[in-house]
């Protein structure tokens, strides 16, 4: 290889190396840019959970985020959600008990809060909800599929080890049995019941109550106010209205953000190998199983 070459090679490599900092430096100025919104003046917090809830750890950082700010007293929780897996679901609950219990915080509820979208809603100081919001589904689904069937018509058998007789229940490639489906059931029945304790002691109702309601239908908002599942009808500016009002506002209150968190472009590599490994097809062929709260 001629000096000329190795020259012309080496710059190559220079050239991306400084073009890939260059990029990391713009990105992390963009994605750092939500701190110009936290001012040392009062204002209402604003956190959004929108879509499927499928992990917590943002919308617990962000909420962390505001316990910990003085300039900021009540927080508008804006929930757009049809639900999602049932531990998630579970953890942001319990923050939003947490915070409530030091500040205030109020859900908007969007288009959709149902399900899971309800599950965080629960705990809040007030619930806001469209007239036209669907909400409620107080219920838990698992959703099983057999391709037992298909494998043998096109000559695929499937050999499972197990070490007991509940370890592949479920199982898309064996039949459902009569035990499966009651031990499933039982941990189904008991799941549903966290949730109905969980509206109850939210929304500081009689469990019996919550009980006639919880057997996964959907509400308008309007259906919920009647049953006490929210506490009033109106828009995001109406939460916002009110949350500044709670605060001491006077006028429009400043709605503020949680800076963006920075991105860790290692962590996103990890969190590529374990979406492949456990959430992916493999996940799914080890016995990977995840209850909903989500509304149909």
């Amino acid at each position: 290889m001629s000096k000329k070459t190795v020259i012309i090679a080496a710059a190559v490599v220079v050239s991306i190396i400084v073009l890939f900092a260059v990029s990391v430096k713009i990105a992390s100025v963009i994605i750092n840019s939500g701190d110009a919104n936290i001012t040392g003046k009062d204002g209402i917090g604003l956190v959004e959970v929108k879509g499927m809830i499928l992990d917590s750890k943002e919308t617990i950082r962000q909420l962390r985020y505001f316990l910990k700010k003085d300039s900021v007293k009540v927080v508008v929780l804006r929930v757009d959600s049809p639900g999602g897996i049932v531990a998630p679901s579970q953890e942001i609950n319990a923050e939003v008990r947490k915070f409530a219990a030091k500040k205030k915080i109020i859900v908007s509820m969007g288009s959709l809060a149902a399900s899971g979208g309800y599950y965080i809603s629960a705990p809040a100081t007030m619930i806001y909800a469209n007239p036209g919001t669907i909400t409620a589904s107080i219920g838990v689904i698992l959703k099983l599929s057999n391709i037992e069937s298909l494998m043998d018509k096109i000559g695929i058998k499937s050999v499972t080890l197990k070490t007991g007789k509940f370890k592949d229940s479920g199982s898309p490639v064996r039949q459902f049995s009569a035990e499966d489906r009651a031990m499933l059931q039982s941990v189904i029945d008991n799941t549903h019941e966290q949730f109905v304790r969980a509206v109850a002691e939210g929304r500081k109702l009689p469990i019996e109550e919550v009980r006639k309601i919880a057997d996964g239908r959907i509400l308008s908002g309007e259906q919920a106010k009647q049953f006490k599942l929210v506490d009033r009808l109106g828009t995001i500016q109406d939460a916002i209205d009110e949350a500044g009002k709670l605060a001491g506002i006077s006028g429009d209150p400043e709605v503020l953000q949680a800076p963006k968190k920075k991105i860790n472009y290692l962590d996103l590599l990890a969190e590529g190998a374990e979406e492949t490994f456990s959430g992916g097809p493999l996940g799914r062929a080890a016995g990977g199983m995840k209850m909903m709260y989500e509304a149909e």
